[in-house]
């Protein structure tokens, strides 16, 4: 699948009519020639990019594929592809029977129907008569519990609410394949159980086929008993579950790096990020009764009154276990901020983080949560194990009030001229 980068459409009337050209002398559309590697953090020198190339593979009747990868990887457009809600620039696919496809919220929901019409709406698209909708309604409700509001216009659902039908009507209007992007993790976690319980019935149970696309690693070793890994939009592995984990954490270029240097230009970015410990030493480890400190050095080349700085630690498994913000500094308020170069430090403490491997993600990003800067898995800390894990105060839940109250942020202008 080509995209040509910040135009909607094919491009100039130009490159149509070149194309047309050299359809007519039964020639390759010439664009399809060029195009630079889906590598998004790049910038890159042409305005043509494979989201992705080369990409060939087989899923058999009853299987459970899951498909991993980084942001931007590719995982999204090749399900649309799959669900024919997007053509291929080049190549072809082959399908036999139904697809049910849960690509985002509300995918083929008219917000204006209610959750019942919109229930019988999908079920015809699938192809299943009035009949076949009405024997399987009441347990589609019961499953997504929302039978309060199933005559209510779904435009008026929470985001929770939508997916939790939605799954619903997908799941069980028996297609052959369910396709399954990640949008489960709308759902509360009662709700992700259910879902991943009936993908399981569906596949192993059924005996039809599930393709799921998450970045939660527990979650996808439950579900599935096949793994394609995709990097920069090719497959760079296509085998057991276990081994294209394994490979994916090892892929993430983080092991050992306890220390970074960025060189970005922008409006506002990271330049430098560190690892320490309480001696100011930069580390890649860390004992478990120990705090750790996150330094980050960031650039503002103008002023801002909407920016903030934020931290995800993500643990072995690709959960997210742990969100931070620079705002904390001012009770949740976002910082008026002059142009600078600022020095910003998060405490850890210890007994908070259990033993495994920690992958650290830093964002610049405005109030409308809108992205400047991304640094994805940029950094790795180890948590180890010293004898006994219990924390020296109070019982599990205390700890955790206890260690947010004192978890914190230091911020400081380090006054170099720009």
């Amino acid at each position: 699948k080509q995209y040509r980068l910040g135009d909607i459409g094919t491009g100039s009337l130009s490159h149509d009519f070149n194309r047309w050209w050299h359809s007519m002398r039964g020639k390759e559309d010439p664009y399809l020639k060029i195009g630079e590697e889906n590598e998004r953090s790049t910038k890159g020198t042409g305005s043509y990019v494979w989201a992705l190339q080369d990409l060939n593979f087989e899923i058999e009747k009853g299987d459970a594929l899951g498909i991993i990868g980084r942001n931007g990887a590719g995982k999204s457009t090749l399900l649309k592809i799959l669900s024919k809600t997007t053509a291929p620039t080049k190549g072809r696919i082959k399908i036999r029977g139904k697809i049910a496809s849960l690509l985002e919220v509300g995918t083929g929901f008219h917000p204006d129907l209610s959750g019942r019409e919109n229930i019988f709406l999908n079920g015809a698209i699938l192809g299943m008569t009035k009949t076949e909708i009405k024997r399987k309604f009441d347990e589609i409700v019961d499953f997504a519990g929302i039978e309060r509001y199933i005559d209510t216009p779904v435009k008026r659902y929470s985001s929770g609410m939508y997916v939790r039908l939605a799954f619903g009507v997908a799941a069980h209007l028996e297609p052959d394949i369910l396709i399954v992007d990640e949008v489960l993790a709308v759902g509360d976690a009662e709700f992700q159980k259910k879902a991943l319980g009936k993908m399981e019935s569906v596949s192993a149970q059924d005996g039809r086929t599930v393709i799921f696309v998450s970045h939660n690693m527990t979650a996808v070793k439950q579900l599935c008993s096949k793994l394609i890994l995709m990097k920069n939009g090719k497959i760079s592995f296509n085998g057991t579950v276990n081994d294209g984990i394994k490979y994916y954490l090892q892929d993430l270029n983080v092991q050992d790096k306890s220390e970074v240097v960025l060189s970005k230009n922008s409006d506002a970015f990271i330049n430098k990020i560190r690892i320490t410990d309480e001696n100011n030493e930069t580390v890649n480890a860390v004992n478990y009764n120990q705090p750790l400190y996150v330094e980050m050095e960031f650039i503002l080349n103008k002023d801002f009154n909407d920016l903030e700085v934020s931290i995800c630690f993500k643990n072995s498994s690709s959960v997210n276990v742990f969100f931070t913000s620079l705002s904390e500094l001012n009770n949740g308020q976002l910082l008026d901020l002059r142009k600078g170069t600022y020095l910003s430090r998060l405490r850890v403490n210890g007994h908070f983080l259990i033993p495994d491997n920690y992958y650290i993600t830093t964002y610049v990003h405005l109030r409308n949560n809108r992205n400047i800067d991304l640094n994805e898995d940029v950094l790795m800390i180890k948590i180890i194990e010293t004898g006994s894990l219990m924390a020296p105060y109070g019982n599990a839940a205390t700890n955790f009030a206890c260690v947010f109250a004192d978890t914190k942020w230091e911020l400081k202008n380090a006054e170099i001229s720009l």
